[in-house]
Order: structure tokens, then C-alpha cells, then sequence
């Protein structure tokens, strides 16, 4: 069975001891994602939109290492912050990104995040066994 991690290069992946993603066979566990940049700098403070495309790319950033497309997401776990605020964007992101693919999901409010400026993180579950289109 493979056994396989990705890490972005980040401080915080060592500092909190953990990897981005881990797969295992035929499924890819995505950490939740957060605004940054590749030099692990955020993105966004304030700017729940903008953010919330970040943490996307970062997402994309990880299927693309193991092969994977948005297609192949059977889960998503989705955190904000201010949730009743930012509900209707975080929805529509949402949906534009998955597509026709919808995957399970899971949206919660949250009073914090890891990083002060953080208002949303966006975790994942891959199976690389199903049609990538």
C-alpha cells in the first residue's frame, strides 16, 4: 500500500507536526488550507474572499502533486470565522470550485483560527481511484 506525504516547506508543517496531505493507497487526506503564499506569507488580511481563493489555489496546489483533480474531492471540510457574515461567499467560492463534482461537506463556524488574520481553512478528502474529469 503507498504511503506518501506532501509538505509545502512551511515553518508551522514542523512547528505543529504535521504534513499538508498524506495519502494512503488510493486516498489523499488534505490538512486544512489556509491564505498563503509559497513563502508561507499570508494573503489577505481582511479580505474573506480573497482569502478564500488562496486557500483554494493552496488546495489545487496539493492535488497537483499527487496527480489529482477537483473531480476527485469526496470531502470537504470548510472553517470560517464569522460564519453567518460570510456564508454566502464561502457557498458560492465553494461551489465554483468543485463544480458539477459536488463532494460531502461540512461547514462550521469558528470563533479562531490558527493565524489572527485567519478567517477560513478548507480541509479535503481525495480518491485518486475515480475519473479525474
Amino acid at each position: 500500500m503507498r504511503d506518501e506525504t506532501f509538505d509545502f516547506g512551511v515553518p508551522w508543517e514542523g512547528l505543529y507536526g504535521y504534513s499538508q496531505a498524506r495519502r494512503v493507497g488510493d486516498t489523499v487526506y488534505v490538512s486544512g488550507q489556509l491564505s498563503h503564499d509559497e513563502k508561507g506569507v499570508f494573503v489577505g488580511e481582511g479580505d474573506f474572499a480573497l482569502q478564500t481563493a488562496t486557500t483554494l489555489a493552496n488546495l489545487d496546489r496539493v492535488l497537483a502533486h499527487f496527480g489529482a483533480t477537483r473531480a476527485q474531492i469526496v470531502e470537504t471540510t470548510v472553517l470560517v470565522r464569522n460564519l453567518r457574515e460570510h456564508f454566502d461567499t464561502v457557498a458560492r467560492l465553494h461551489r465554483e470550485y468543485v463544480g458539477e463534482r459536488r463532494p460531502t461537506s461540512t461547514v462550521m463556524g469558528v470563533s479562531d483560527l490558527a493565524l489572527p488574520e485567519q478567517l477560513v481553512e478548507i480541509g479535503a478528502v481525495v480518491r485518486l481511484d475515480l475519473p479525474g474529469a
